[in-house]
């Protein structure tokens, strides 16, 4: 078979990776990685928000049950979730403004509502990490496509000058080329947008659960607050 007619006819992913300039190569393999670490971020950040949620529900059925919030403490301690370090930050400024003997009503209900929502912070913010690498990558891989396309798709017509010869068989495989890179671009964004879009929805779930529990630890703390006073 005459070469360029066998050039034009082999158009598998893998020739065409193999026969593209090392610019284009460069860009392909680029987005390839951006493409498996935006699946492992997802991968990973989809198990850990699941198993947050499920660990958050246990502990609230576990809260509402409990005799007393004392007795709670020290398991949440040794826990490692949102909800156990929401519950210990609220405890830990109960029991230090409980110490003093003397405090004000508002100023320790001010003051519990400002260590939960720190707590909830943080999490949230630990909840979210490298959610931020999908949005990147969601945004650029396209143009980083976009990019080795004209490149190869430049380098066609200087093929196609330098030959004088503009047959299919002449043009077809650099295009071909170009628009290989658009594809893995699109290929490596599209999961990477989904998965962003699917997991920052998750996170802000997890956040409206904790403020939610976080507003009825702190009525109960504050009912407790008005029981000690009226007596």
């Amino acid at each position: 078979m005459d070469p360029v007619a066998k050039a034009a006819a082999d158009l598998s992913p893998f020739a065409l990776f193999m026969e593209a300039d090392i610019v284009v190569k460069l860009v392909m393999f680029g987005l390839f990685a951006a493409s498996i670490w935006s699946w492992a971020i997802i991968i990973e950040r989809a198990r850990k928000l699941k198993a947050i949620n499920a660990q958050a529900k246990a502990f609230e059925d576990w809260f509402w049950k409990a005799d007393s919030l004392d007795a709670l403490y020290e398991p949440a301690a040794r826990a490692n979730h949102p909800s156990a370090r929401l519950f210990i930050a609220g405890m830990n400024e109960w029991r230090q403004s409980l110490a003093t003997g003397r405090f004000d009503r508002d100023g320790l209900r001010t003051r519990l509502a400002s260590a939960m929502q720190v707590s909830i912070a943080r999490d949230i913010d630990t909840a979210g990490d490298r959610l931020n690498i999908l949005a990147t990558i969601g945004a650029v891989a396209p143009f980083v496509g976009l990019f080795g396309t004209v490149w190869g798709i430049m380098r066609s017509f200087t093929a196609i000058a330098a030959s004088q010869n503009t047959t299919l068989a002449v043009v077809a495989p650099g295009i071909a080329e170009a628009l290989f890179a658009t594809a893995i671009g699109l290929f490596a964004a599209i999961p990477a947008v989904i998965g962003y879009n699917r997991l920052l929805h998750n996170v802000g779930r997890l956040e409206a659960r904790l403020m939610a529990f976080a507003e009825e630890y702190q009525g109960l703390l504050s009912r407790m607050l008005d029981n000690m006073e009226s007596k």
